[in-house]
C-alpha cells in the first residue's frame, strides 16, 4: 500500500478473509473508501456486508488480509514487518476514530437523549461535563432532536432513537462513520427521517460506509456501490453503472427482485 492510496483514501481493505468453521464470510475482498465518500454496500443476506463494515473497526478480526483507516491498523501495530495484536485498552482507543450506528439503536436505557450523547466524550476525558452538554445540544439540533434531549429512549420513536445514535456516533468527531442496515428495525413511515440525517452527513463531506437495503437511497445519495454476494465483491463501482446498468448476472437478479 502506497502513502498516495492511503491519502486519498480513508479505508483501505486488502485481501481481507475471515471464515467460522467452514463457513467463508469474506473471501479476499480488496475494498477501498475514498474520503469524503459515502460507500453503500449491498447484496442478499449473508453474503458478506456486516461481517465487512465490522472488520473495518475491528469488531471483527480478519483471518488473513489487512484492514486501515487513515492509514492506521485498528486492531494491530506493525513492528520489524510484522503485525502484532494490540491490547484491547489501545484497540479501543484507536476505535473512537470511528463511528458506527447499529441497526437496533443500543441507546443506554437509562439515560436521557443528551446523556446517551455526552456520556463517551465525557468519559473519555475529551470534553468536561458544560462542553459535553454544549456539543450534545448542537448535535441533537442537527438531527432534528434539540427538543428531546431530556427524553429516555423509551420515550422516543424508533427513528428518533436512530438520531440520537447517528448524534452519538458523532460526539466522538470520528474519521469514519458506519451504518449497519440503519433503517432495517425502523417502521416504513420512520425510515425517511434516518435517511434524511445520513443524506445530510453526505453532503458535509462525512465519509460514510453503509449496509443498507434501501437501494433508491444508495442510488441517489452514494457515490460508490459495492455488491458482494458469497463472501467476495462481484460488481462495483458508481450507482449509474451498479444500479442502473449492472453487468453481473446475479446482480440483475437482485435488482429485479427488490426493484419489481
Amino acid at each position: 500500500m502506497t502513502g498516495t492510496e492511503q491519502g486519498a483514501n480513508a479505508i483501505v481493505v486488502r485481501d481481507a478473509y475471515k471464515h467460522y468453521g467452514d463457513f467463508v464470510a469474506l473471501d479476499h475482498v480488496d475494498f477501498v473508501v475514498p474520503t469524503g465518500s459515502l460507500t453503500a454496500l449491498l447484496g442478499p443476506s449473508g453474503s458478506g456486508k456486516s461481517t465487512l463494515l465490522r472488520t473495518i473497526n475491528h469488531l471483527e478480526r480478519v483471518d488473513a488480509g489487512s484492514v486501515t483507516v487513515d492509514g492506521e491498523f485498528i486492531g494491530y501495530e506493525k513492528r520489524g514487518g510484522v503485525l502484532h495484536e494490540l491490547r484491547e485498552r489501545d484497540v479501543l482507543a484507536r476505535r473512537t476514530q470511528i463511528g458506527i450506528v447499529f441497526q437496533n439503536f443500543n441507546l443506554f436505557p437509562h439515560l436521557t437523549a443528551l446523556e446517551n450523547v455526552t456520556e463517551a466524550p465525557i468519559a473519555l476525558g475529551r470534553h468536561s461535563k458544560e462542553d459535553a452538554r454544549e456539543l450534545g445540544l448542537g448535535l441533537l439540533d442537527r438531527v432534528g432532536l434539540a427538543d428531546k434531549a431530556d427524553r429516555y429512549p423509551r420515550q422516543l420513536s424508533g427513528g428518533q432513537q436512530q438520531r440520537v445514535a447517528i448524534a452519538r456516533a458523532l460526539a466522538l468527531a470520528p474519521k469514519v462513520i458506519l451504518f449497519d442496515e440503519p433503517t432495517s428495525a425502523l417502521d416504513p413511515e420512520l425510515v425517511g427521517e434516518v435517511l434524511d440525517v445520513i443524506r445530510d452527513l453526505a453532503q458535509l463531506g462525512t465519509t460514510l460506509v453503509i449496509v443498507t437495503h434501501e437501494v433508491g437511497f444508495a442510488r441517489e445519495v452514494a457515490d460508490r456501490v459495492v455488491f458482494l454476494d458469497g463472501g467476495r465483491i462481484i460488481e462495483q463501482g458508481p450507482p449509474s453503472e451498479v444500479l442502473v446498468r449492472p453487468q453481473h448476472p446475479r446482480v440483475q437478479e437482485f435488482l429485479a427482485k427488490v426493484l419489481s
